[in-house]
């Protein structure tokens, strides 16, 4: 049997592992239009690849995918993170959990993550055909034939669809894999950018550059997010960080642009009911009522940001905390909770993922194999599928490639 994988991200990778340690016989085709492979996959973590979740508990996993959670059922539970992070382990990288639950090679070096794989293929009938881009894919009967650059057009048996999204072009992920699922009769759902920075025209968003906050909660009116809470952080552009990854997942299909801006809420204090809000500010300004507002919040808030509210509520912040009125602590309790940001644009995250692809009910979630075009199977990013930010998008694709090829082998 001859089986082609287009793409050598980390879906394709783990297929081609999988079926070349499983049944040496087969003949494998890794085609990667990159000169190396894994390219992504290395940069992935700041370099340092976040393989996986520490996170064990299979309810707590699947809640951090926004899109695809059922689909990817078969697949976790037969690789879920703990036999990830074994699999690794048994090939020569031993990794660690970090107090984020973030699993990283010991070393902080994504090309180890990579180097277990090329192992594997050196000693094995893996053909990996580096510097060349895939131009179409016919089928012909049982065959599918392969039209590659710079090579005459194979047949192969089967063949194996990993060739990620759209979100990081340099690395080579150029979403020509969604030109050939549609081209083998396959539907391609919308696409947007997903785990993304917000980028803001307020000027006083600017003020705040280096201002890091830990536990926060985001919303728009333009559509319901479930709530969802962590850190973030104001930049010279907008605003970054693990809770606007997550935001931005969940409103991945929301336009944010300068003429048709978004308006983003940062509730500071996600824990406190509002009322509690408002007492609370209250008894600090009467404890010290001959102190600025602005002081006072300073000790609520980091003193920039203080600075800040009391100019988004129109209070002069040199007012003595005695001279407050009723309308301003409302204002102030309200803005605590609600604090605005327009959002014109998306800007760079930790991880660079597309939202949408392959649309998920045309392919068997227990095999990843089409249910149009028989002998074409799926993994990783190519899918409607994908997760927050801290390894479960490469924990998503280890699992997809892995499942599609044992199920080849079937």
């Amino acid at each position: 049997m001859k089986v082609a994988i287009i793409g050598g991200g980390a879906a394709g990778l783990m297929a081609a592992a999988t079926i070349s340690e499983t049944d040496p016989s087969v003949e494998v085709f890794l085609i990667e239009r990159n000169p190396e492979l894994g390219k992504k996959v290395v940069i992935s973590g700041g370099g340092r690849c976040n393989v996986t979740t520490g996170i064990r508990d299979m309810r707590t996993l699947f809640s951090k995918y926004p899109r695809g959670s059922k689909f990817l059922s078969s697949a976790l539970y037969g690789f879920p993170p703990e036999r990830v992070y074994e699999w690794f382990e048994s090939h020569g990288v031993p990794l660690k959990i970090e107090d984020d639950a973030r699993v990283f090679p010991v070393s902080d070096d994504g090309r180890d993550i990579v180097n277990a794989f090329k192992k594997i293929f050196a000693s094995t009938s893996v053909s990996v055909m580096l510097g060349r881009t895939a131009k179409f894919i016919e089928k012909k009967g049982d065959e599918f034939f392969i039209h590659c650059t710079n090579h005459s057009p194979f047949p192969v048996d089967k063949v194996i669809l990993t060739t990620g999204g759209q979100a990081y072009r340099h690395t080579g992920s150029s979403g020509d894999g969604y030109g050939f699922s549609e081209s083998l009769g396959h539907t391609i759902t919308p696409l947007a950018a997903s785990l993304s920075s917000f980028l803001s025209r307020d000027a006083w968003v600017k003020e705040l550059a280096g201002v890091s906050w830990e536990y926060a909660s985001l919303r728009t009116d333009r559509c319901a997010t479930p709530e969802i809470a962590g850190a973030f952080l104001f930049t010279h552009h907008g605003i970054t960080g693990p809770v606007v990854f997550a935001f931005s997942a969940l409103a991945a299909f929301e336009v944010a642009t300068p003429t048709k801006p978004m308006k983003i809420f940062i509730n500071l204090f996600p824990d406190t009911a509002p009322e509690k809000m408002d007492d609370t500010i209250r008894t600090a300004c009467k404890l010290h009522p001959k102190r600025s507002v602005e002081n006072i919040l300073g000790a609520i808030v980091p003193k920039s940001l203080a600075k800040q509210l009391c100019a988004l509520t129109e209070i002069n912040g040199e007012t003595h905390g005695g001279e407050i009125n009723n309308k301003q602590f409302a204002a102030l309790a309200h803005i605590f909770q609600n604090l605005p940001i327009t959002a014109i644009g998306r800007g760079a995250g930790d991880e660079f993922v597309t939202a949408g692809g392959v649309e998920l009910s045309e392919v068997d979630p227990s095999t990843m194999q089409s249910k149009i075009t028989p002998g074409l199977f799926f993994g990783g990013e190519i899918l409607n599928i994908d997760g927050f930010t801290g390894g479960f998008n490469l924990q998503a694709s280890w699992a997809t490639g892995r499942l599609a090829g044992l199920s080849i082998l079937k």
